[in-house]
């Protein structure tokens, strides 16, 4: 085991032939394309972004931002390129695509550590340690082995999510906590609805705007087994009345009665920081989401960390699957990152593919992991990720509310979040990492 391979060639993969390279291990870079190209991607080069051109916020009192801070401290190939292809997009960092990409392509390229090569891979290769940064679209062949190494049920194949909002935005003047059933506090946060107040809802539900599918999304118009929460509202008046807000064995205790219609809110994470709408994954448009979810009863000053999406997407049940390092826990010799390993977004998937790197080469050169604490955003996002207590598992990008609290509570929004910012660049200022 004297090199590391790393599949795929995105984002992910040229982060973690980068890292492991730094550290002097030899890389074999497999990428299929121009051999072959997955349905989203046209161009040969790597680094390719199919969506949007901006990796979001760059000050670093937003989340985005404090990622992309970090990951600079880590050497990020992609924020160097990055950096010299932006384009003016007020407080985002935007690029030019085609420039980012050469960039990035024309550094792996030169780096004398990283041997590529173009094929297309169907297995993983054995024996060795390997580097799995194939991407949502995972050719397929692969995906059939992937499957195998993860005991089949835990790969998905799109994201069927429903959104999350913080804990501390949840109005509890208004929601109670219970369970069905159960007498006193319960594990679920419940809004109650009147009827009035249901009937409002679902009318503004049933006329909101569903974000379009792409061609290679066609097939989840007609997924049965993960109705999208409007789709199940057109089917009548109390469709979701007797499915996901159904009111049976709820009881508001401050009256004492049982709603008209009820949301239930699941903690999302074993700190109970992040609460998910049970049973509200939905195609709205996310400024419909905000719009229209913002009027249940309790919510209507939430702060949504991620909106519900419905779209082709190949990840791994990661917190049943993956050690902390991101390492297989049935063959430590293989490692996951980008979005195949529950991360979501262009920056998330960059920041896994550098720490996945680098604990591939330390597993060659027979040095212990590094696992970021979890006052980090990107060991956050990983320990999110790795979480085994996380049920239902959906991706997951970098937002404040996976960080544990701060010591001392603050309650300016703004405040709070450069707070959270200062105490997680520290530990990158010690520079104890590598």
């Amino acid at each position: 085991m004297d090199k590391v391979t790393v599949i795929g060639a995105g984002l992910a993969g040229c982060e973690a032939a980068m890292a492991a390279a730094s550290l002097g291990v030899d890389v074999d870079l497999i990428e299929m394309k121009p051999v072959k190209h997955s349905p989203a991607h046209k161009s040969d080069l790597f680094c390719e972004l199919v969506c949007s051109n901006s990796l979001k916020a760059s000050r670093i009192d937003s989340a985005a931002g404090l990622l992309k801070e970090e990951m600079r401290r880590l050497g990020s190939i992609c924020l160097k390129a990055a950096d010299k292809c932006s384009v003016a997009a007020g407080g985002a960092l935007a690029v030019d695509r085609t420039a980012f990409s050469e960039g990035v392509t024309e550094a792996v390229k030169n780096n004398n550590k990283i041997n590529i090569i173009t094929k297309t891979v169907t297995e993983t290769p054995k024996p060795g340690v390997t580097v799995i940064a194939t991407g949502p679209l995972t050719d397929e062949l692969l995906a059939r082995d992937i499957e195998r190494l993860c005991q089949k049920d835990n790969l998905s194949f799109y994201d069927a999510a429903a959104p999350i909002v913080t804990a501390d935005s949840v109005d509890m003047n208004i929601a109670f906590s219970a369970s069905r059933y159960t007498e006193g506090e319960g594990d679920y946060i419940n809004c109650p609805m009147n009827k009035a107040e249901y009937e409002a809802f679902y009318e503004a539900l049933i006329n909101a705007e569903t974000a379009p599918l792409h061609d290679i999304d066609n097939s989840l118009k007609v997924y049965e087994g993960c109705m999208p929460i409007e789709v199940l509202a057109k089917r009548g008046n109390d469709s979701v009345r007797f499915g996901p807000m159904k009111p049976v064995g709820l009881r508001d205790p401050r009256t004492g009665h049982r709603p008209w219609a009820a949301v239930q809110l699941r903690k999302e994470n074993s700190s109970g920081t992040l609460y998910n709408l049970v049973g509200f994954q939905t195609n709205l448009k996310f400024g419909e989401q905000k719009r229209v979810f913002s009027m249940i009863p309790g919510l209507s000053g939430a702060e949504f960390v991620r909106y519900g999406v419905m779209h082709r997407n190949s990840f791994i049940n990661s917190p049943e699957l993956l050690n902390t390092d991101l390492s297989l826990k049935a063959d430590d010799n293989i490692y996951f990152a980008g979005q195949i390993s529950g991360v979501e977004g262009y920056m998330e998937s960059a920041a896994s593919g550098i720490i996945a790197g680098i604990n591939a080469a330390k597993k060659v050169l027979g040095d212990n992991p590094v696992v970021l604490p979890d006052y980090t955003m990107i060991g956050a996002l990983l320990h999110f990720i790795t979480d085994n207590t996380v049920k239902n598992f959906q991706p997951m990008g970098a937002n404040f509310g996976i960080l544990p609290a701060l010591e001392n509570h603050i309650r300016d929004k703004r405040e709070r979040y450069m707070a959270f910012s200062k105490r997680a660049l520290e530990f990158y200022d010690k520079g104890e990492l590598l």
